[in-house]
């Protein structure tokens, strides 16, 4: 009689090559799947037994694509809420922590996750600072010869989302292009992850010629289409699951080049909602059938990786599965990694701080320059009455912004804008490198009084308030300044929500219902500010991030991020 670690009796399992649930006892040994008997024998000896009458058994799902930092928590409480979602695999792309910190903050952060309840894998960051150095100031800066020694790090499996995209057609000078050449002579088989908005024909091509092959980001139909057409592996996230979007793969049959992702998830919504499996049942109720939204979140995911010991459950792959007693309601009852139970619904994942700790200097790293009201002011030279202000629009449940030009009185030679309808915004710089500050006016779907401060600030970190008045965009300065790093609101000299996130500004070593809690208090501030939004902290946290479309605010002033170039706040 053989034995075993694990049975699950009578279980209906999820078969990934047939695309089916077959009902069978399941025999887990050294954290392995060592026999799926339809026969359901009694040829086993097995330490634990558990009945799986009624329940469905999926693998665990895989996400290959997101950032952890996003989530504003550490590596281990994230994992263990990970658990919950019945997550067992991630990779994430640390370039947050690179660009605050550098190569020492991508390290800091592997060890951080190593005694996480799941698996935590990496892609190495290429494009810190996502432009140059001419447009916005980090804290680190990732080179060549760093991406190539990154490469041999233990549990790096690929290189994260090649940024900058149409800088990176246009010219082979740069530190990215250096390792893409190197991989393609020395190792063409390593996955390399995308980031193209808007990219088409030719351009797209050129874009594939360099080995860059996955895409991620918000499309058009269209643009999905030549993604497809051109052999690229689109990972779907949240905001492209639309009707048209799944509509197009059902009607092609394009499983097999497709997965699901989350990039970036907040702690309240990651909190109070889920992670990938919310992405999952989001697709289902969009006409995906349950068995290919599991495919898709689990063994396209994993192959895609050349993670091929996971993503479906056959002899010889890694225990890493759900149960589940509703499977379209997707009603989580355990996850389990390598045959050991780490979530419970009854006996649930205990929310721990981090027991990693991070380096002195990166709960002191927020080192601004000392900002006084004349800092807010905007002088225009010209002798005239009024200019043309290229203004940031935020667009409703976009990170996408709109360039939108207004016209503006000048008294004094001082740029009029209070009650223009326009926010002020500033970047500072944070890293006291340079004491860099950018100017801009916002306008759209963003605060219409108030401020609101935060150093979470994509992809460069600095510190950048927006706000209808400057009493109240100093106070929210002065507390970012105090918690060294965080988000905060305020409003008529009072201080409305904060987080506090003092791991080098963008993280928190807390527990995901502590973290969740307090930025789900931030959330509410924003809109009770007037922020009009889906997610009005990602809008936020992205308005300096100067690789999204149209028009961002870094510490050198407004960027055009089509042409990559700084350009000037207004215009005779």
């Amino acid at each position: 009689m053989d034995k075993v670690n694990l049975t699950i009796k009578n279980v209906n399992i999820f078969n990934s090559y047939f695309k089916k649930f077959i009902n069978a006892n399941v025999h887990i040994l050294d954290g392995r799947i060592y026999y799926i008997d339809t026969k359901k024998t009694d040829k086993f000896k097995s330490i634990k037994t558990i009945d799986g009458t009624g329940k469905y058994m999926i693998p665990g799902l895989v996400d290959i694509h997101m950032h952890i930092e996003s989530s504003m928590m550490a590596p281990e409480p994230f994992c263990a809420q990970m658990a919950s979602c019945g997550v067992t695999t991630i990779v994430s792309e640390p370039h947050e922590m690179a660009n605050a910190a550098g190569v020492d903050g991508i390290l800091h952060m592997i060890e951080a996750g190593k005694k996480s309840l799941i698996d935590v894998y990496y892609g190495i960051p290429s494009s810190v600072p996502s432009t140059n150095a001419n447009i916005e100031t980090t804290g680190g800066e990732i080179n060549f010869n760093d991406m190539k020694n990154l490469l041999s790090s233990k549990n790096v499996i690929c290189v994260g989302e090649v940024m900058n995209s149409r800088k990176i057609i246009e010219k082979n000078d740069l530190e990215i292009t250096k390792l893409l050449k190197y991989l393609r002579k020395n190792m063409p088989n390593y996955v390399i992850e995308g980031h193209c908005p808007s990219l088409t024909d030719l351009d797209l091509a050129k874009y594939l010629y360099l080995g860059i092959n996955s895409d991620h980001t918000e499309h058009s139909l269209e643009e999905i289409r030549q993604r497809f057409l051109n052999g690229m592996f689109v990972e779907i996230q949240g905001k492209m699951l639309k009707k048209n979007i799944i509509e197009y793969i059902i009607n092609n049959d394009l499983y097999e080049h497709c997965c699901f992702v989350t990039d970036d998830t907040m702690a309240d919504k990651l909190y109070e909602c889920g992670h990938l499996n919310v992405i999952l049942k989001k697709a289902v109720s969009l006409g995906f059938s349950i068995e290919n939204a599991i495919y898709c979140s689990t063994f396209t995911a994993s192959r895609r990786m050349n993670l091929r010991d996971r993503g479906s459950l056959a002899p010889g792959k890694l225990a890493d599965f759900i149960l589940l007693d509703n499977i379209y309601d997707f009603h989580i009852v355990s996850t389990y990694k390598r045959g050991i139970e780490v979530y419970n619904i009854e006996n649930k994942t205990q929310w721990k701080n981090s027991s990693y700790s991070f380096p002195e200097n990166y709960y002191n790293s927020i080192c601004i320059k000392n900002i006084n009201k004349s800092d807010f002011s905007i002088p225009v030279k010209e002798n005239v009455t009024s200019v043309t202000v290229r203004t940031i629009e935020v667009v409703e449940n976009s990170t996408q912004t709109k360039i939108k030009e207004i016209q503006l009185p000048v008294e004094n030679h001082q740029l009029k804008w209070q009650g223009s309808g326009c926010m002020l915004a500033m970047v500072i710089e944070r890293y006291g490198k340079n004491g860099n500050v950018g100017i801009g006016l916002v306008t759209g779907s963003c605060i219409k009084r108030g401020a609101a401060a935060t150093t979470h600030c994509h992809d460069h970190h600095n510190l950048m308030v927006i706000g209808e008045n400057i009493d109240d965009m100093m106070l929210a300065i002065n507390r970012i300044k105090e918690l060294q790093g965080g988000i905060v609101t305020a409003c008529n000299g009072k201080i409305l929500s904060q987080l506090q996130l003092n791991i080098c500004g963008i993280i928190s070593g807390d527990s995901a219902d502590k973290i969740g809690t307090s930025l789900k208090e931030v959330r509410n501030s924003l809109e009770s500010l007037g922020y009009r939004h889906n997610n009005p902290i990602s809008s936020l946290c992205t308005l300096s991030l100067p690789v999204s479309p149209a028009l961002k605010l870094t510490d050198f002033g407004l960027v055009d991020v089509k042409n990559g170039s700084i350009v000037p706040l207004y215009k005779i």
